[in-house]
């Protein structure tokens, strides 16, 4: 099955996990700072997961898909630093303990650290795509945003879910899509 077709054979989850009240807040200005604040916090922890689950996914991926997921692992080591620049010129504290949701997708990452590499493969891509989807939604933000929907909607970043998708080639699996798509929704939700 190809990627896209998850697309389209789940699109309401889709929709949820990247159309959210929380990224039309993003573009039109209504969300509250102090809830994008938290969520950055949050979604550091995520980074900081997904750079382990992505490290020991490129230790055991086949050959064809080590160079993307070792450009993905530098991009992730570059993203927390630039998280640590955000949180340091907004005064917020990264050391918060990672919230309910937060702790949920590092159970699916570490499910998905438990499955054959097609399945994780899947996964990753599907995180990243929901990611890129998600703020191409929101693009281009309002002003006070902008600077972060820029920032998540790179070209780079576009050319690194491709890069994903091509080393995940055809190993679409439903379960794996479905649970990234209700972890994401519930990661927003959770803002």
């Amino acid at each position: 099955m190809r990627l896209d077709d998850l697309l389209d054979r789940h699109a309401d989850a889709w929709t949820a996990a990247t159309r959210h009240p929380f990224l039309t807040g993003v573009r039109d200005g209504t969300l509250p700072a102090e809830a994008f604040a938290a969520w950055l916090v949050q979604d550091h922890h995520f980074v900081a997961d997904l750079l382990v689950f992505q490290a020991r996914l490129l230790a055991r991926a086949p050959r064809p898909a080590q160079a993307v997921l070792a450009a993905g692992l530098v991009a992730l080591v570059d993203e927390l630093s630039w998280f640590e620049d955000r949180a340091a010129q907004h005064g917020l504290d990264l050391a918060t303990a990672p919230g309910s949701a937060t702790l949920a997708y590092r159970d699916l990452l570490g499910r998905l650290d438990a499955a054959p590499v097609p399945q994780a493969l899947v996964g990753l891509w599907a995180i990243e795509r929901a990611y890129l989807d998600a703020w191409t939604f929101a693009a281009p933000g309002a002003p006070a945003y902008r600077e972060y929907v820029a920032h998540w909607t790179a070209p780079a970043f576009a050319d690194y879910v491709a890069g994903l998708a091509a080393a995940a080639g055809d190993a679409g699996d439903d379960e794996v899509f479905r649970a990234v798509a209700a972890a994401e929704t519930a990661f927003w939700d959770a803002a």
